[in-house]
């Protein structure tokens, strides 16, 4: 995982331990004051919701315990790894598009960022620059150039 990758999850832990947990706990309490549980719709939408956040603590604690941080910024060549930014080309349209490497728990595609574990991920590890790498997609094969390679 990288640093970058990191951080939101830790914040996102800070979050649910400091603010949410409680928040949960108080409208726990505010909804058995209303009386009998059995037909209390708040209060067990709160058990469900503190039930959830314990969950994604417990999840989240996991992670980051485990996690292994790499410093990409003192990786160098032009072979793919683990943090490279790729610049692929479309075989089919020569469209060039450039993503980066990561863990599954940063990947967004959104912000051109795939996991090594996605099928292009795991088709681009250990490829140079001038390497074709042939993907199988819901929408049937796609075939990209390695461009370029860079560890920023």
């Amino acid at each position: 995982m990288t640093a970058e990758g990191l951080a939101p999850l830790e914040e996102e832990l800070r979050q649910l331990r400091t603010v949410d947990r409680y928040a949960v706990i108080k409208a726990i309490a505010e909804a058995r004051e209303h009386g009998d549980l059995s037909e209390n719709a708040e209060y067990h939408a709160a058990r469900e919701k503190q039930s959830f956040i314990e969950g994604r603590i417990s999840e989240l604690e996991d992670i980051v315990s485990r996690a292994d941080v790499i410093d990409i910024s003192k990786l160098t060549g032009k072979t793919v790894r683990f943090g490279a930014f790729v610049k692929l080309a479309d075989d089919d349209t020569d469209e060039e598009t450039t993503y980066q490497v990561v863990g599954p728990y940063e990947a967004d595609l959104a912000k051109k960022k795939i996991s090594v574990q996605a099928p292009l991920g795991r088709a681009l590890i250990g490829k140079t620059i001038g390497d074709s790498v042939e993907v199988i997609t819901p929408g049937g094969g796609k075939a990209y150039e390695i461009i370029d390679v860079k560890f920023k």
